[in-house]
């Protein structure tokens, strides 16, 4: 059984013209699931999470950690399908996400909860949860979310040729991130896949946000040299 708030919710997801509508998430959802912030992200037709949408920075500012490392709950629950909660993020083992656990420390995260968008073997994406205090979220505050996952993935589903790559949604949020990959991919001659993790390492080893980095090489400010180091615009590597 769900809540009455979260009832009152998920009628809310499509607008008035179909599409779906996720700003209804922030608040009435938050309060819903007993969390501080929240981030729905969606797998592309190469099977990377992508962020969709997210109530706040510090949501933002968590998914791109998990994005830039490739490691963390979000990264797992499109992978095993499985929800992952956290209650404490002290207790978390460090063995499990190395990067995660350091970058965490400036972040006011202390549980995390995700939650799967799939239907059987079919993965959309994941809900992911962040509160500021620890505990577990109460089993009203689970079986809300569940519930929630579920009409997001079927919201998400529901899109052209019912093709689940194909979200029926707004522009992903790491446009700027895909064409920087290109950028990477044609200047380094290697496939999309090495230049993605070039350009994590890089983001990572600076301590800046992938975000910035993929802006700055489309503005061609910046250019990443073969061993994944920056090089003088326009210029060759050593």
């Amino acid at each position: 059984m769900i809540s009455a708030l979260m009832a009152r919710t998920l009628p809310l997801l499509r607008s008035s013209d179909g599409t779906p509508d996720l700003t209804v998430l922030r608040g009435a959802g938050e309060r819903a699931l007993g969390v501080d912030c929240l981030a729905v992200s969606v797998l592309d037709s190469a099977g990377e999470r992508e962020l969709l949408w997210c109530s706040d920075d510090v949501a933002r500012t968590f998914d791109d950690v998990e994005f830039t490392l490739g490691e963390g709950p979000g990264h797992d629950v499109v992978t095993s399908g499985m929800s992952v909660l956290v209650p404490d993020v002290a207790l978390i083992d460090t063995d499990r996400w190395p990067g995660l656990t350091v970058e965490l420390g400036p972040l006011p995260v202390r549980a995390i909860f995700c939650f799967p968008l799939a239907v059987g073997a079919i993965q959309v994406g994941a809900l992911t949860t962040l509160r500021r205090t620890r505990g577990p979220l109460t089993g009203a505050q689970a079986d809300d979310a569940f519930v929630l996952a579920s009409a997001l993935t079927a919201l998400f589903l529901d899109g052209p040729d019912d093709d689940p790559r194909t979200p029926t949604v707004p522009a992903l949020l790491r446009a700027a991130v895909h064409q920087a990959t290109g950028m990477v991919s044609v200047q380094l001659e290697v496939p999309l896949s090495v230049a993605l993790v070039r350009l994590r390492a890089y983001a990572y080893a600076s301590g800046r946000p992938i975000a910035d980095v993929s802006r700055d090489i489309l503005d061609r400010v910046l250019r990443l040299g073969d061993n994944g180091r920056e090089l003088p615009t326009g210029g060759e590597e050593d």
